[in-house]
């Protein structure tokens, strides 16, 4: 996938309509500070682009990016700020649930985790709460420099096991820094892209 231009088009909050747009949609979910507009900057190859708030769990949109007139990366809310309020936080549930269960064009959720830590219950709701609603995520495990390389196996296996993945869910770990795990997201991107099938679990799955 060559990145050549990127836009962000539509910002929603939790009264706003959802778009109708007419191109693809990958959503991007993970819990705050899980790195998550690091990710959407590495793959847009910008640098602030999708902008990190000052106080984690203040940000209660949902960010639609252009990518070359092609496809939508949508950046959902980050979840599980302790200091949110629970009013603010079923606001912000019921914004991307109606997101999950109304938007037409969205065919693929990442899912954000922390590769350092076992997945929190935020986080397994989360998965669930994807789950439920139709679709498959991919997991992406962040912050993957964080911890050594002959680690990573373990720390994958402990990411799948906190969620209780099944055999078919896709995990990658990601490192912002050295943007490794960028080219085998790129890869699942460009396989949605050119895939018949509407759903990217199904494609990857027949392989």
């Amino acid at each position: 996938m060559v990145i050549k231009n990127v836009s962000l088009e539509t910002v929603i909050g939790v009264t706003s309509k959802i778009p109708e747009n007419q191109m693809p949609e990958l959503a991007f979910a993970g819990k705050s500070n899980v790195g998550k507009s690091s990710l959407i900057n590495a793959l847009m190859n910008r640098k602030s682009l999708a902008r990190t708030s000052a106080q984690p769990g203040k940000t209660q949109t949902i960010n639609f990016y252009n990518i070359n007139q092609e496809l939508y990366f949508v950046d959902l809310p980050g979840y599980g700020y302790a200091k949110v309020s629970l009013e603010a936080k079923e606001k912000w549930g019921k914004m991307v649930e109606r997101y999950l269960k109304k938007s037409r064009q969205l065919k693929a959720v990442f899912l954000l985790i922390d590769i350092r830590h076992e997945p929190s219950a935020n986080d397994r709701q989360m998965y669930e709460w994807i789950c439920s609603n139709g679709y498959h995520p991919v997991i992406i495990a962040t912050k993957m420099d964080k911890i050594n390389r002959s680690q990573l196996q373990k720390h994958i296996k402990m990411v799948k096991q906190g969620l209780e993945v099944d055999k078919n869910t896709i995990v990658i770990p990601f490192s912002a820094v050295s943007k490794q795990g960028r080219d085998e997201i790129y890869a699942l991107i460009d396989k949605f892209l050119s895939a018949k099938e509407d759903n990217l679990s199904e494609t990857v799955e027949e392989e």
